[in-house]
């Protein structure tokens, strides 16, 4: 006796049919139940009767799909999985399969071989927590989010540096990528001035809490007081919004861990091993991504404004502080004593209140009234102890660490057996 294979709704069609033939149920109460038309019925009546149970059965049962990938795309896409592609996930390997490789293949079948050959873990289901929803902004360059990650960004060919990132709230459009040691208030400016000079002032920056954006410990009666990126944006007319928590500004939360996944893979396939030449690559890698995901705001109104020529970066992004004159035209920043020179009678000097203005080359300025004044160097001090922030900790120490030369007599001592 012959077994035979059959689903469930193959058992269902065999029931019905068998009533059919018994004249227990009519082809429209058939079709109602098998929920095909009455033609259908007709049809699969026909081939039950002349085949029997083997006719209500698929014909694809136990074939090859005709769809399938042909062995020797597998055998070339696995050969780049291993090799070019190693340590892709299986979406940006199916961009890079295709666009670069000409492959053709879907999403899902790369996965499928990544699993298969121990490439990829699937992912376990994380438990949904719920936030409060907001809507993005109408307008491009109405609010920009912006952050630095930190991250070994060129996988061990050069050390790790922090990546600043500033997207666009209303389109997820990446308006400035730059590599920097670390996230400092020269760093930000620099980046900030190249983001005004391609698209102009944004309304508002939605940033965290960090030191650089917010006076977290404000001294007794200075409630309102300025970080210097803070005073520096508002002389630009930009306001600084402070998120409360992560999942505030998750914008930019979720592209850093695009970025950390994408960006270090793209630079190793172009052999990129340096923050110049990363830096360089940046404004390319932005166009691409940008395609891809960007999205249209509601609003065609662009928020930008542009620079005028009352907007002075180059003065606008130094780090400024005030300091009183003394009666010999002496002012100290830094414990280095500056000697103001002038042709002018010096009791007009004498307790005058100036700003010091320091760019991120230490070239030091000093403004009165809007004007600088000449100087020199009059006495500088012994450094003393520099406070520095817990997420800089680590980039201060490995600036502080000697490394000896290749040729030194520490390099040639044989190692310890233990």
């Amino acid at each position: 006796m012959e077994l035979l294979q059959m689903s469930t709704k193959e058992i269902s069609r065999l029931e019905v049919m068998q009533k059919l033939l018994e004249k227990r149920m009519s082809q429209k109460e058939a079709g109602t139940i098998l929920h095909l038309s009455t033609r259908q019925i007709k049809r699969l009546l026909r081939k039950y009767k002349k085949q029997g149970a083997v006719g209500l059965t698929s014909k694809h049962r136990g074939r090859k799909s005709n769809h399938q990938l042909s062995e020797e795309v597998k055998k070339k896409s696995l050969d780049l999985l291993k090799t070019k592609c190693q340590g892709f996930g299986p979406t940006l390997a199916h961009e890079k399969l295709v666009e670069k490789d000409k492959l053709q293949l879907s999403v899902e079948s790369v996965r499928k071989m990544m699993i298969a050959e121990d490439l990829w873990k699937a992912r376990k289901l994380k438990k949904i927590v719920t936030h409060q929803l907001r809507e993005r902004r109408a307008c491009f360059g109405e609010l920009v989010q912006i952050d630095g990650s930190p991250h070994d960004w060129f996988e061990g060919r050069a050390n790790p540096c922090v990546l600043l990132v500033f997207i666009d709230d209303a389109t997820g459009k990446l308006l400035q990528l730059q590599f920097v040691d670390s996230e400092s208030f020269f760093s930000y400016s620099q980046a900030a001035a190249g983001y005004f000079k391609r698209y102009g002032k944004p309304a508002a920056f939605y940033s965290d809490k960090h030191g650089i954006f917010r006076v977290n410990m404000p001294s007794t009666g200075k409630s309102d007081a300025l970080t210097q990126f803070g005073r520096a944006m508002q002389e630009l007319d930009i306001q600084i919004i402070c998120a409360n928590t992560p999942q505030a500004k998750g914008r930019v939360e979720r592209v850093n861990q695009t970025l950390q996944d994408r960006l270090p893979k793209e630079m190793r396939l172009l052999s990129i091993c340096n923050r110049e030449a990363g830096n360089s690559y940046l404004p390319e890698f932005i166009d691409d991504f940008n395609k891809r995901f960007a999205e249209e705001p509601r609003s065609s109104v662009d928020a930008h404004r542009k620079l005028t020529t009352q907007d002075d970066l180059v003065r606008t992004l130094t780090w400024q502080e005030t300091r009183t004159v003394s009666k010999n035209l002496i002012v100290q920043f830094e414990n280095v004593v500056y000697q103001i020179q002038t042709e002018r009678p010096t009791y007009a000097l004498r307790n005058a209140i100036i700003t010091v203005c320091a760019d991120a080359q230490h070239n030091i300025t000093l403004l009165y009234n809007g004007k600088s004044l000449p100087y020199v160097i009059f006495h500088t001090q012994p450094k003393q102890s520099e406070v520095v922030l817990a997420k800089d900790l680590n980039q201060t120490i490995q600036k502080k660490l000697h490394k000896p030369a290749s040729d030194h007599p520490w390099c040639s001592y044989p190692l310890s057996p233990k």
